[in-house]
């Protein structure tokens, strides 16, 4: 491809509105360009970048039995109410509908059409087990697109789907995925860090993220220094101590005036914020739910969202709080009792005995509330990790890490078969629902954290794997006929061994350089004065060092160079 004619409207200045390295190189370098907020279009180098890299999870995909097909991007909203996410997926879900009056949403995920279609087609266990995907465009209606293409509406994603008869055979195919997906992450030069994940609004039994630590990144994992536990933040969970060892003493009320938080009511009474419970209220429909934690510790919604099935919840306001017979700031779960109220509470207050809890009155505390003694309720890890807590593996400290996620996988089990009523005739001849996996990767973000991860201060530096050509040849000056005949052999003669871009335009040198530079393509070939004198050219790989290539050696030689240069580039 001859530079001349094609479409690369590179940018010098970093653009305002990009804060991460990987935004400002996809604007600067030509890829995308933003259309609304979280929608971009890919330029036609940014699409071949992206081609490669889905040619790299078709191969992976298919080596573990994966075979591809393609669905609607449009879904039926009766599917979707089948499986009760048409209201619990929120405002990320858009609706419309068609002139029919038949309501319709744009898909931000397929489990709904997959699952609608084994049942539809797949009779008997003799037909399992079975992994089907795509590479197709989603959207979901995200409040805060940011990153460029790291965090989009629109985007393109591979997911996948495989069918069991069992948990036990979804357990054996699994590991396959997971390795399969290291491997896709490597081709595209990286090496990211499988942690354990909450599966979120897609249930399921286990799940795993494959993470890039990035001081930039959307996500936020936890990590352990001593043993190789890693996990989301969203489920990561930690040893905490026990203060149990005292003897449990009666219920006593005290007067804590104008003591409405936690720090508070222990600097008033003289004890640490662990031997507190905090009050934390949310509206779930028409449910209060009143989650009781250690006052040192934080709600993590997420797990929260997982124990309650229910991601639709948000913080309860003071009235609502107060219909349920609760006292804003010294609010007790002992003594309430409307059937409406769901009260839970978080894995560290069984550990610690005689807690200061507020005492639905004004002004009041009860020392000695002791669980489960004074009051019951669900017990259930919903607290988040900090910085330092202890690893629940081994009781190191852990770290707090800032990340991209590259991609997700999940132990879906039966939740979207018994929902649809897919079911297939196992061995004895009876129906059960089959058991799902479900497998994604979101490619536009991938691309972009292969720059955050392969950048300098002159732009990015694509691995050979990936990158939109494998060969760029620079004449330095086109106004020289010597430069530009022997530009236009090596031009003719290494386009049959290699995708070449030839910059044939009429710039200045530093021009050339700098756009080479900026779009990162693995190999530079330099044919410039100063080489014609000595009889040489120039074969630069971007991310460091050159050789100097005799022309009278002919062109096989160049050939070679560059063949070991993009090796060492892989």
């Amino acid at each position: 491809m001859r530079l001349s004619q094609y479409f690369l409207p590179t940018l010098k200045e970093e653009p305002k509105e990009a804060e991460m390295a990987s935004h400002k190189l996809l604007l600067r370098a030509g890829l995308i360009r933003p259309l609304a907020a979280g929608i971009y279009t890919y330029l036609p180098l940014g699409w071949r970048v992206l081609k490669k890299i889905e040619q790299i999870v078709r191969e992976e995909m298919d080596a573990i039995g994966g075979q591809e097909l393609h669905m609607p991007i449009a879904h039926p909203a009766e599917l979707w109410e089948e499986t009760g996410r048409l209201a619990d997926f929120g405002p990320q879900l858009v609706h419309f509908k068609d002139r029919a009056a038949r309501e319709f949403v744009l898909g931000p995920t397929h489990e709904e059409v997959i699952t609608d279609l084994a049942r539809r087609e797949i009779r008997s266990y003799r037909q399992l087990p079975l992994m089907l995907y795509q590479i197709q465009t989603k959207f979901r209606d995200e409040p805060r697109p940011r990153g460029g293409l790291i965090r989009v509406r629109e985007f393109t994603m591979k997911d996948g789907y495989s069918f069991h008869e069992s948990f036990e055979d979804l357990d054996r195919y699994y590991p396959k995925v997971y390795q399969a997906y290291l491997n896709i992450f490597r081709r595209c030069g990286l090496e990211p860090v499988p942690v354990e994940a909450d599966p979120g609004l897609m249930g399921g039994t286990g799940s795993h993220e494959f993470m890039l630590p990035n001081e930039s990144g959307e996500d936020t994992f936890v990590q352990c220094g001593q043993c190789d536990y890693a996990a989301n933040l969203a489920a990561a969970k930690a040893e905490r101590e026990s203060y149990d060892q005292e003897e449990e003493l009666p219920l006593e009320e005290v007067a804590t005036p104008d003591c409405w938080s936690i720090a508070a009511v222990a600097d008033f009474l003289g004890i640490p914020q662990w031997k507190t419970a905090k009050a934390v209220f949310y509206k779930a429909g028409e449910e209060l739910v009143f989650a009781v934690i250690r006052g040192d510790l934080e709600v993590n919604e997420a797990k929260l969202a997982r124990v309650l099935g229910r991601a639709d919840f948000r913080p309860a306001t003071e009235a609502e709080i107060i219909e349920f017979g609760a006292v804003p700031g010294y609010a007790s779960p002992i003594g309430l009792s409307d059937p409406r109220l769901r009260v839970i509470v978080d894995e560290s207050i069984p550990k610690v005995r005689n807690l200061v809890v507020g005492a639905n009155k004004e002004g009041y505390h009860l020392r000695n509330v002791n669980f489960p003694r004074d009051f019951r309720a669900e017990v259930a890890d919903i607290a988040l990790v900090r910085e330092g807590d202890r690893c629940p593996k081994c009781g190191g400290p852990l770290e707090i890490r800032r990340a991209i996620e590259l991609g997700h996988i999940f132990k879906l089990g039966t939740k979207y078969s018994e929902a649809l009523g897919a079911t297939f005739l196992d061995r004895g001849g009876e129906a059960r629902p089959f058991v799902m996996g479900c497998y994604g990767i979101g490619l536009g973000r991938l691309m972009a954290a292969v720059i955050e991860a392969h950048h300098d201060e002159k732009g990015i530096i694509w691995p050979a794997a990936i990158a939109p050509f494998q060969v760029i040849i620079l004449v330095l000056n086109s106004a020289d006929p010597a430069q530009t005949e022997l530009g236009e052999r090596l031009y003719e003669g290494l386009s049959r061994e290699f995708e070449v871009l030839y910059d044939d335009r009429e710039e200045s040198a530093g021009f050339k350089f700098n756009d080479a530079d900026l779009i990162g393509i693995p190999v530079q070939v330099i044919v410039g004065s100063q080489g014609l004198s000595t009889g040489e050219i120039e074969v630069r790989r971007r991310a460091g060092g050159n050789r100097r290539i005799e022309l009278a050696s002919g062109l096989e030689r160049v050939v070679a160079a560059i063949r070991e240069e993009l090796q060492r580039g892989a």
